[in-house]
């Protein structure tokens, strides 16, 4: 079952990614650059929680923000600090 969240939820799990995972945004979308080729966005999701333990949610937002910032270039990816 596809797992969708409002916009404002989308943006306070993306805010809080860093803390609660440990790891910035770039390299969460490193690891589902070079993770296996999945194109459906909930296999993405089950993958990056299963290989890294995280809670799904999160990991549905990691891939619908990695998903988004690629349809819209025009938004700056990560730096890296």
């Amino acid at each position: 079952m596809p797992m969708t969240h409002s916009p404002e939820i989308h943006a306070k799990l993306i805010e809080r990614i860093p803390d609660v995972t440990g790891r910035g945004l770039h390299e969460w979308f490193e690891a589902l650059d070079e993770g296996p080729g999945l194109v459906r966005c909930s296999d993405r999701s089950n993958w990056l929680a299963d290989e890294y333990g995280l809670p799904r949610w999160y990991a549905h937002a990691i891939v619908a923000e990695h998903d988004r910032r690629r349809r819209n270039r025009s938004i700056p990816a990560p730096r890296r600090s």
